[in-house]
């Protein structure tokens, strides 16, 4: 069986199969009212511990040469969630509910090709 799991773009339209759209960022929209955040797309539950830390979003977005500095975020962003054992319960909770339950990751990068949803997305896989 696969996971319903997806990711999206935040304060992108709902697809109508996405479910329970989980912002796994940092910071909060700027301007936007708490109550608001589901209905403008932002998410419906901000999940913050699974954001990337600050300093390696820094490093990767003052880097020039873009190709190695994903590579080396992305390393680094795997090591820091399974190395947190909050984090690694909460990526294995979120396995076990899209086994059942429709489920999107999102963050407010645009490309997600270059984004920690993308990574999430296959942690969470693994986790199942």
């Amino acid at each position: 069986m696969s996971l319903k799991l997806a990711t999206y773009r935040c304060a992108s339209p709902r697809r109508e199969d996405e479910g329970l759209r989980i912002g796994a960022v940092r910071f909060l929209p700027r301007g936007v009212k708490k109550e608001d955040y589901a209905r403008l797309g932002y998410f419906d539950v901000w999940f913050p511990l699974l954001a990337p830390n600050r300093a390696a979003v820094s490093e990767y977005k003052k880097s020039p040469d873009k190709k190695e500095a994903w590579k080396r975020f992305a390393r680094q962003y795997r090591k820091e969630i399974e190395s947190n054992t909050d984090a690694r319960q909460a990526v294995k909770l979120l396995a076990a509910i899209a086994e059942k339950t429709p489920i999107a990751i999102g963050c407010y990068c645009e490309d997600e090709e270059f984004c920690h949803r993308s990574i999430l997305k296959k942690l969470i896989e693994d986790a199942r």
